[in-house]
This record gives structure tokens, C-alpha cells and sequence, in this order.
């Protein structure tokens, strides 16, 4: 994204503004009397105004506006912050996201409605009587309005001001609102024709407002120019000066409004939304301006796309690079060799610190079900506390994008059929409030994230009957407890009596499986009755480059992932046909079963003399897989199946080898429940 490219910035700021706002009416619905979550909000909703105005979204500024002025009464302490309002401006901010994406489209009377039902939250509250510690903290918030006064404004901004994003007719529009206003502008400083820089702005404005609002309305105005510009205010008795104020703002000065860090835009953003300073009780020393842009400057906003473009590089580089160490190792070049070294090193390098661009904490991605929470526990009458753990884990940022959808099913589910309502709830003993926990962890390769409710848990009889019913399974049948369990992800399943705005109709939870399985990861499952179930997505640190151990079956190569892999033993020819018909091998007092690849690939080779058994795993459950030669470790960069391939289920990906050749990677999820499957089968029929 370029820097001219104006909108593609708006809508990125936006997309931030909403999550703080959203952020702050959640926390407001625990702690509805917290005065810094209100001035957050409300601060927020003038930011979005603002910068909606000045890059043309008028209909989002309009419809902003009776939001912001809502919050406004309550900063003031004219009313209270409410449930009902709340849920008003979070309905509100939806619409407020369509008028961002689909800013063209006809949204029909959704905005009135949505209006309708914010003045009615607004106006049932009552007036609010402010605590004497609210008024010492904050007098101009709970002030009743003043008696009209006329001020007189007179302000200029920085040259490059519209060259960075900042309308002044958006400005002159705000002073408008705030009573009989009269404006003049002053245009002597404009340069002659010959020098003068079209983007440059050389007007300064003369305004006289007269209103019942107090300096502080003002101020608003200004709230995020106001370290860079220009502004003389004073008071008028009968058009004669009475009070006047400092002529010119400086960023060092005291704000009447004091905004925390993160409301305020990155100075990478070309739209000047910066936040003034604290006050601070030593004045800031000389050159502080420029330390503060430089500190600033340290974040740099990188569109998503060059970062994949820049991954798909350096994952060329590492194959080129292990083509270049395969030429190197049959070469008796001293040189070569040294060169290789270096750029194997580099390379290596190059490829951990791409690797930690792409990360994202997994927090990034928890703190969207805080809403989703929020609205089913007001659409279904329960009580619902959301807990989370390990926020700071980090994943890739595809793996983060593919997990949205199938973490809202899998909420969504424990909420319709997992946790009971509050009548029942009490019945069987358990508080009132029932808890959703989203946790994660990392365990080697992998992330594992949890879903767990204390709900009811899963009725296996419905479960069976449900299977049975729609000819999943035959009548009788022997299933392991996991494997009963997961047959709630086939597709077209549920248990629901009825269908629900939330869940019943069975295409939600085979969707779940099919985009973790397309992840390479795994879905582990537990519930025990009256006491809730767990559901944990196993899945990779990354999907673009990892660690693979490189074996030979019969003529071909085959890829492992190297997080999976615990330990490799050596099977014997002889060890080999005395397992035959058995398939386990022992390993430290405990049967682990193990696969034949080479008969699993139908390769028609001979065993080697000396086998080779890996032992793979995923969670609990081990594996072992019978190869004929393992050729050592390999930085492996993952290359999609064809859609030819899409129901090969044995391999999860390709890779092109130092010669050029291709190897599979073997899929363990699905080897491993391979191998379980035949360790139920072999113990059945014993």
C-alpha cells in the first residue's frame, strides 16, 4: 500500500478505532461508573468523526456525530452509561463498519432504526449525579452548561497539513455545530505564482462563535492538531476582547484532555490523529520533538501481501541455498564450501527473522469473541463469563486468519448446547454464570488452543443415536470414547432438538475439522457429563518453512516433520517379519504401533537389511513408521497440493529438494489415527 492511497489508510485507522471502541464499551459492560473507559470511547468516536469527514465519508460522520454526542452527556454526567446504551452503540458500530467497507451501497433506514433505539437508551436513563471525586478529577465533564458566551478564534495549521491528511473545512464545520458562527480567511500569507506549492496551505482562518458551550468545546475541535498549530482563543463582552488566552499552543503545554498512547494513530499514517502529550511537571527539553518522532518512527505499518511476497523469497533462497550445499558437499573446493557455509548461515538467519515478522500473538485473535460473548448471552438469557490464557502465544498470521471462523463455530456450540441456562445451572448446584475459557499454549512445533465450558457436556447417547440414525454408524457398533466423540464433526451432524439462530442445523463443526485439517492440525476432544467438555486444536508454529527429517522409502523420498518426530529406532529384517500380522513394536514397557510405509506407498521394493522405525506423535497418541533409510534433517519450504490431490490425505504438502526433485511430507495427524486404527482393529481381534 502506498502513501497515496488515502482511503486504503482511512479504513485501515478505522478498523483500529473500532477495536478500541469496542474494547471499551466490553470493559464498560463490567464496570459501567469506570470515567477512563467513557472518555476512551468517546474519544474514540470523535477520532472516527473526524478523520470520516476529512476523507469524505460524510454519511459515517453524520451517523458518528449522535454517537459521540450520546457518550458526550455521559462524560458530562448528564446521563449514565447503561447496559441498554452500550448494546446501542455496539449495534451502532456495525453499521458504522458497513458505512466504511460499502460507504456507495443503500443501507435503507438501518441508521434511523439504529438512532431510534440510541436516543431511547440515552433518554431512559436518568440524570446522572456525578461523585465529588468525578468533579475534582474532571470539573468541565459534569459542568452544566454555561450562558452564551461569543469567543473569538483565530488559528492557522502547519504547511503540510493537507499534504498529510488534515481538512480545515472539517474543522470550520465543528465550530459551526457549536452555535451562530462567523468566519473569515486570512489570505496574506499566500506566496506568489511562481513559487507557490499547490499542496502547501498558506490560509489561517478569523472565526467568532457564539454558544452555550463551555472552552473545553472548543478545545475538542483542536484535540488532534493541537501540537503542531496555531490558536489564539478569547473571550468577547459586546465585541471587546475580555480574557485572553496564549497565542500560540505548545505540544509541551497542558491539554485539558489527556488521551493514553493508544488512542493515538501511528505516525506512519499520513492522517495527523495524534493524541497531544500529558501534562508533565518538567518542561520538555529542547530536540524533545524530534526524539519523539523518532521513537515513533521505529513501528512501520506492513501491508500483509509483501510480507507473503517476502516469505515466498526467502523460501526460494533456502531451496537454492540447499541446492548450492548439495553441489558443495561432492566438490573438494575448499572455497565452495566456505562460501556455502555462509550462505547456509545467512540463509538460516534470514529465514528465523522472516519467520518472527509473521508471528502474531494469539491474542490478536481471542479478542474478538469478547463481542461474540457479549451479544449471545443478551440473545440467549444466559449469563456468560469469557476467561483467557496465553494472549502473548504467537502464531502465524495465516494460521491466526484460518482460525477465525472455526473458533466462532466452536463458541458459538458450547454456548448453544453446552452451558445451561441460569435456572438450570442453580438446579444442579453450579453458580449462576456460566464460563467459556479460550487458552493457549505452545508445545514444541505446535499451538494448542483450548476451548472449555463448565456446561453440561456432551450426552454420548445422542451422540450414538443421533449416528446411528443418519447411518454414520452401524447399530452396535464399537467405538472408542474419541472416536464417538468426534463424530460430532461429520458433516451434517448435531444433536440440537431445534434449529437456532445459533446452531442445528450440522454445518458448522465439519467445517471446523476440514480447515484445521487443511492447517495439518488436529482436533483432540473431552467432555465428561455435568461438568462440560474441552476441545483443543492442535496446530503448527507455521505454515511456510519448517524442520523436516528427510527418509528414503524404496526409490522415494518423503519429508517428516521434525516437531513430531521423538525418537528413531533400528528394526531388523528379522525384528521385521516377526512383527508381521502384529504390527508393534515395544518401546520402554509400552506397544507402540507402527506402520509399513513401503506398503502403505505399494513402492514393490525389498526392505533394506537394516530398517529404520520413527517414532512420531500428536498430543497423547505415538506412532511408529517403518522406513529404509533416514538421510538426515532439512529445511523444508511447504508447497500446496494441486487440487488434483486434494483428497490424498497420507501427505499435507511438497518440497523441492537440493537436486530439484520433489519429496512428499507425510501428514502425521493422519498417520498417527492410521496407526491408532489399526492398534483398535488388532485388539479387537484379539
Amino acid at each position: 500500500m502506498s502513501m497515496t492511497d488515502p482511503i486504503a489508510v482511512f479504513r485501515m485507522e478505522a478498523a483500529e478505532l473500532f477495536e478500541q471502541i469496542e474494547s471499551g464499551l466490553l470493559d464498560l459492560t463490567h464496570r459501567l461508573d469506570d470515567r477512563e473507559q467513557i472518555d476512551a470511547v468517546f474519544r474514540g468516536l470523535h477520532t472516527l468523526k473526524g478523520s470520516g469527514a476529512m476523507f469524505g465519508f460524510d454519511a459515517l460522520a453524520a451517523f458518528t456525530h449522535h454517537c459521540e454526542t450520546a457518550f458526550d452527556r455521559v462524560r458530562k454526567g448528564e446521563k449514565p452509561a447503561t447496559s441498554e446504551l452500550i448494546a446501542a452503540v455496539l449495534a451502532a458500530q456495525d453499521h458504522m463498519r458497513a458505512l466504511v467497507d460499502r460507504p456507495t451501497d443503500d443501507h435503507g433506514n438501518i441508521g434511523d432504526i439504529l438512532l431510534s433505539q440510541l436516543q431511547r437508551a440515552v433518554e431512559g436513563g436518568a440524570p446522572m449525579t456525578a461523585p465529588a471525586q468525578a468533579i475534582q478529577a474532571e470539573p468541565a465533564a459534569v459542568a452544566v452548561k454555561s450562558a452564551v458566551n461569543t469567543w473569538r478564534i483565530r488559528f492557522s495549521l502547519p504547511v503540510n497539513s493537507m499534504v498529510n491528511g488534515t481538512n480545515p473545512l472539517g474543522l470550520l464545520d465543528e465550530l459551526r455545530d457549536l452555535g451562530e458562527c462567523r468566519i473569515a480567511v486570512n489570505t496574506s500569507a499566500i506566496p506568489s505564482l511562481d513559487v507557490l506549492v499547490p499542496t502547501d496551505l498558506h490560509l489561517s482562518w478569523d472565526v467568532t462563535v457564539t454558544t452555550d458551550q463551555p472552552r473545553s468545546a472548543i478545545d475538542d475541535v483542536f484535540i488532534f492538531v493541537l501540537d503542531d498549530m496555531q490558536l489564539d482563543v478569547e473571550t468577547l463582552t459586546d465585541g471587546v476582547p475580555a480574557i485572553a488566552e496564549p497565542a500560540v499552543v505548545q505540544a509541551e503545554q497542558s491539554v485539558p484532555v489527556v488521551l493514553p498512547v493508544a488512542v493515538a494513530a501511528p505516525a506512519a499514517l499520513p492522517v495527523p490523529v495524534q493524541a497531544p502529550a500529558a501534562p508533565a511537571v518538567e518542561r520538555e527539553a529542547p530536540g524533545g520533538n524530534d526524539a519523539r518522532q523518532a521513537k515513533a518512527s521505529e513501528n512501520v505499518r506492513v501491508p500483509a501481501e509483501r510480507l507473503d511476497e517476502l516469505m515466498d523469497r526467502v523460501g526460494e533462497l533456502v531451496i537454492a541455498q540447499s541446492r548450492l550445499r548439495q553441489l558443495a558437499s561432492s566438490s573438494t573446493d575448499l572455497q565452495l564450501r566456505s562460501v556455502s557455509e555462509e550462505i547456509e548461515r545467512l540463509s538460516g538467519e534470514l529465514r528465523d527473522t522472516m519467520m518472527v515478522l509473521r508471528m502474531v500473538p494469539v491474542g490478536s485473535l481471542f479478542g474478538r469473541f469478547r463481542r461474540l460473548v457479549h451479544d449471545l448471552a443478551r440473545e440467549t438469557g444466559k449469563v456468560i463469563e469469557l476467561v483467557t490464557e496465553g494472549e502473548t502465544t504467537e502464531v502465524d498470521k495465516t494460521v491466526i486468519e484460518r482460525l477465525a471462523d472455526p473458533l466462532v463455530h466452536l463458541v458459538r456450540n458450547s454456548i448453544d448446547h453446552g452451558l445451561e441456562s441460569p435456572e438450570e445451572r442453580r438446579a444442579a448446584g453450579k453458580d449462576e454464570a456460566g464460563k467459556i475459557m479460550l487458552s493457549a499454549r505452545q508445545a514444541g512445533g505446535e499451538v494448542i488452543i483450548t476451548i472449555k465450558d463448565d456446561g453440561r457436556g456432551i450426552n454420548r447417547e445422542r451422540v450414538r443415536a443421533k449416528a446411528e440414525g443418519s447411518g454414520l454408524i452401524q447399530p452396535g457398533a464399537v467405538l472408542s470414547d474419541q472416536d464417538l466423540l468426534q463424530l460430532i464433526f461429520a458433516p451434517g451432524f448435531s444433536t440440537a432438538a431445534q434449529v437456532t439462530n445459533l446452531s442445528g442445523r450440522g454445518v458448522g463443526m465439519d467445517v471446523v475439522k476440514k480447515t484445521v485439517e487443511t492447517l495439518r492440525g488436529a482436533i483432540d476432544i473431552t467432555s465428561q457429563a455435568g461438568q462440560g467438555s474441552d476441545v483443543s486444536l492442535r496446530i503448527p508454529l507455521t505454515l511456510a518453512i519448517i524442520d523436516g527429517l528427510l527418509v528414503r522409502v524404496g526409490t522415494g523420498r518423503y519429508v517428516i516433520p521434525l516437531s513430531a518426530v521423538e525418537e528413531c529406532l533400528e528394526l531388523s529384517l528379522e525384528e521385521d517379519l516377526r512383527s508381521r500380522g502384529r504390527s508393534f513394536i515395544s518401546l520402554r514397557d509400552s506397544l507402540v504401533p507402527f506402520l509399513r510405509l513401503r506398503d502403505l506407498f505399494r513402492t514393490g521394493t525389498k526392505p533394506d537389511a537394516h530398517q529404520k522405525v520413527v517414532v512420531i506423535s500428536t498430543g497423547t497418541e505415538r506412532v511408529g513408521m517403518v522406513v529404509d533409510q533416514i538421510i538426515g534433517d532439512h529445511q523444508t519450504v511447504i508447497k500446496s497440493m494441486s487440487k488434483l490431490h486434494h483428497d490424498v490425505a497420507t501427505f499435507s504438502g511438497a518440497t523441492i529438494l537440493g537436486d530439484g526433485s520433489v519429496a512428499l511430507i507425510l501428514d502425521v495427524a493422519h498417520l498417527v489415527a492410521a496407526g491408532q486404527q489399526q492398534e483398535a482393529q488388532v485388539r479387537a481381534a484379539g
